[in-house]
């Protein structure tokens, strides 16, 4: 392989990988890049001539900024990140839920439906019959516990026409 044309690669390269940067961002492309005008540098001076010592300089030179620079990276270019703290039951407590089989303070033997599934649910005092509107207050182990809601009430178009 003619060795000018070896440079052009490496030239040629490193400049579409960096260029790719702006389509892919991740530091990796513009490292990659950079190594490969370093090492077509090199070779336009006359110090890498063999095309292995080249690509093993290319290699060499793409790990070496690799490891010095992705602490800057993370550092300066930090990426967009979210925090959300997932408590199931915290999100669940007061979620208006019906009653699939009929509930009891006695045993876990009723159910609910709460989010398309069915669960063991009981009440802290009396008995609430399927197909009624329960509040959902806190799980014991598996099992929701629930108090009866007398009835939701949804706005209607005229108590919204009254409070405005």
């Amino acid at each position: 392989m003619d060795s000018e044309l070896l440079t052009w690669i490496f030239l040629i390269g490193g400049v579409i990988l960096m260029l790719l940067e702006f389509v892919l961002p991740s530091g990796m492309a513009l490292i990659l890049g950079a190594s490969g005008l370093l090492v077509a540098l090199a070779r336009f001076l006359g110090f890498l001539d063999d095309p292995i010592t080249a690509t093993m300089a290319w290699i060499f030179t793409s790990a070496g900024i690799s490891i010095m620079a992705m602490p800057f990276i993370r550092k300066y270019l930090k990426g967009e990140t979210s925090y959300k703290f997932a408590d199931e039951d915290y999100e669940a407590m007061d979620q208006i839920v019906e009653v699939v089989e009929p509930l009891n303070e006695h045993n876990d033997e009723g159910r609910i439906r709460f989010q398309g599934i069915s669960w063991q649910a009981r009440t802290l005092e009396g008995e609430v019959p399927a197909g009624t509107k329960v509040k959902i207050k806190y799980r014991d182990n598996t099992t929701w516990i629930v108090e009866p809601v007398d009835q939701i009430q949804e706005p209607t178009s005229e108590k919204l026409k009254h409070k405005n």
